[in-house]
């Protein structure tokens, strides 16, 4: 017989480790993690103790987790707050900058709205844009992450040649008016593929602030 066919045996008669309890106490293998021999049972008892611990690592990783995207949802509850509050939109610019910056530890923050815009309002993010980055903007179906910065938006930052990742979140409501660009030397921190739950939620609430003070339509 074979390794497989003993071990098919044992599955479907179980009843043999009862008949022959005195045989097992006589079986000893290999330590796991080398060394002298050790009785079957013992072996057990290791392997059970290592299954323990992984699912004990596990656990602990998935409540780690879940206390981060505690603390992500309270941090947006109150920049939420602090939006909504805002009278104005130079306000709500600002607020949304020092929430990124101290509340999220974005290290770089920047915005680009177009389309209509209060008159006689001299806010940086109401600089002009191309139309090539506005159309890429607007083609956005979800933020977009990655090492590269489209067109001139690398420009909208002071130490742009320094960055290595961004984070880009279209702003629009019946349609797309601006961009939100988060930065970072960290080539890490908004590489492609990285989950943007988060980022489509705040992109959908920069969105929500800064409407409410652009001209319709």
């Amino acid at each position: 017989m074979d390794a497989k066919a003993v071990a098919e045996y044992l599955k479907q008669h179980p009843k043999f480790f009862e008949d022959y309890a005195d045989v097992l106490a006589e079986i000893f293998v290999p330590h796991p993690h080398g060394g002298h021999a050790i009785p079957i049972a013992e072996r057990q008892i290791l392997t059970l103790r290592e299954r323990n611990a992984d699912l004990e690592g596990r656990l602990r990783e998935l409540i780690a987790n879940g206390r981060d995207n505690d603390a992500i949802g309270e941090k947006l509850h109150r920049s939420t707050l602090a939006l909504f509050a805002s009278p104005d939109l130079e306000t709500t610019l600002a607020v949304l900058d020092h929430s990124l910056k101290e509340d999220f530890g974005v290290p770089d923050v920047a915005a680009r709205l177009w389309g209509r815009v209060p008159e006689r309002s001299y806010l940086p993010q109401l600089a002009a844009t191309s139309s090539e980055l506005r159309e890429w903007a607007d083609a956005l179906a979800a933020p977009a992450c990655g090492a590269e910065a489209p067109f001139e938006s690398r420009e909208w930052f002071d130490n742009g040649e320094s960055l290595r990742s961004f984070a880009f979140l279209p702003l629009r409501t019946s349609h797309t008016f601006g961009v939100l660009a988060l930065a970072s030397g960290d080539p890490e921190r908004y590489r492609a593929g990285i989950g943007t739950v988060y980022l489509v939620r705040l992109a959908e609430l920069a969105s929500m602030a800064t409407a409410r003070y652009l001209p319709p339509g």
